[in-house]
């Protein structure tokens, strides 16, 4: 049998649920913790950015508007076929990382499980949230949480999957769109992830993956008018500060930066409240009857 040629894969951008390169052309390097080469990543521009952003805005309408039910069954899926791509992220993990087989074992099967984790949520997080509000007078008055809108997302910057899942699942299992900024040394994981989101039933444009230098690429997002939040937790100290002072402009919604010692721990319902709206009604109770009895 002649020997044959390894295809080596080429990783591009995910972006209203094409596969782009970055329309500058760019690329970097990716190498493993030993400083091996591992491919060469796309270096997102501010156009790319951008464009990100535009087609995030185009599916918010249509995902903020179907069912919880339905959002959650679609993560659902994209917990399946992680469980049958498995061996890949655990070899991808563990480059990028630098973690023997059996660790990225245990964050690739962490990763699978906090994307069943929120899709147990989507329809049941407006039941925590809201409710009805007792009030002084004949109304109703209800509460309900609604999607922020488009959220752009610096993933962390050492926990390239597990991490990346755990800031990426709460903005979408709640309705929001993301504009997901990988980890700049680690990006390999986030890249193969939207291979899985593209065949998940996600509606293109749900999630964008950006890879490249995180402060340029996170700069116009930070500062753009038609993004609605921003969650900071792949930001250092220094350029957190810069981004939440762009995004004060519009009143963004900020989620600075937290120390999270181990990411599969519980994560609680904090980053899914983070980029909730919440919305009140007032309704006027009628009477039934001479009796006075109202409803």
């Amino acid at each position: 049998m002649s020997e044959r040629l390894t295809v080596l894969k080429t990783y591009k951008l995910y972006v209203g649920g094409k596969f782009p390169r970055s329309e500058s052309g760019r690329v970097y390097e990716v190498t493993d913790s030993k400083g091996n080469w591992l491919a060469n990543a796309p270096l997102s521009s501010r156009k790319d950015a951008r464009d990100a952003v535009v087609a995030a805005r185009k599916a918010f309408g249509g995902w903020s508007g179907a069912t919880a039910y339905n959002r959650g069954q679609v993560l659902y899926r994209v917990a399946e076929m992680l469980e049958g791509r498995r061996a890949q992220f655990v070899h991808e993990v563990a480059d990028a990382e630098g973690l023997s087989k059996s660790k990225a074992a245990e964050q690739v099967d962490a990763t699978i499980d906090r994307w069943v984790w929120y899709a147990g949520w989507t329809d049941k997080i407006a039941q925590v949230v809201g409710g009805g509000n007792p009030v002084a007078g004949p109304f109703f008055n209800l509460s309900s949480p609604e999607p922020t809108g488009v959220v752009a997302v610096l993933a962390p910057q050492k926990s390239s999957f597990l991490g990346l899942v755990s800031v990426l699942a709460p903005v979408i299992a709640t309705g929001n769109t993301a504009v997901v900024v990988a980890s700049e040394s680690a990006p390999l994981p986030a890249l193969s992830l939207a291979e899985v989101l593209a065949t998940s039933d996600v509606p293109g444009g749900v999630v964008n993956i950006l890879s490249g230098r995180t402060a340029e690429i996170a700069t116009p997002l930070a500062a753009h008018q038609d993004v609605n939040a921003i969650d900071l937790a792949g930001a250092d100290e220094v350029l957190a500060k810069e981004l939440e002072i762009a995004a004060a402009d519009n009143l963004k919604r900020v989620l600075r930066p937290q120390p999270v010692d181990d990411w599969s721990a519980a994560p609680g319902t904090d980053r899914m409240t983070a980029f909730l709206e919440t919305k009140t009604v007032w309704h006027p109770t009628g009477s039934l009857g001479a009796s006075g009895s109202a409803y």
